[in-house]
């Protein structure tokens, strides 16, 4: 991840903890937390976003298979 992200990335969890909890916590902080939460979270992120997107492939998949079958010319058995 760019450094600039994650510079805005640990500002938000500095945010979070002053809102939400009324705690200031510094750099030193927060980045861990932030690394922390990248690795347990993040891979179930992923995951689930890779599944969306799967499914949203074959969806479209099924629905360019409908399409390309709309354009076959009917076959008139008599004629050679």
């Amino acid at each position: 991840m760019p450094r600039e992200q994650k510079e805005a990335l640990i500002k938000r969890v500095q945010t979070y903890f002053y809102e939400e909890r009324s705690e200031e916590i510094g750099d030193l902080s927060a980045e861990p937390l932030l690394d922390y939460m990248i690795k347990v979270i993040g891979p179930v992120i992923y995951n689930q976003a890779i599944s969306d997107a799967v499914r949203t492939v074959s969806e479209r998949m099924v629905s360019l298979e409908e399409d390309l079958h709309a354009l076959e010319k009917p076959m008139d058995g008599n004629r050679r």
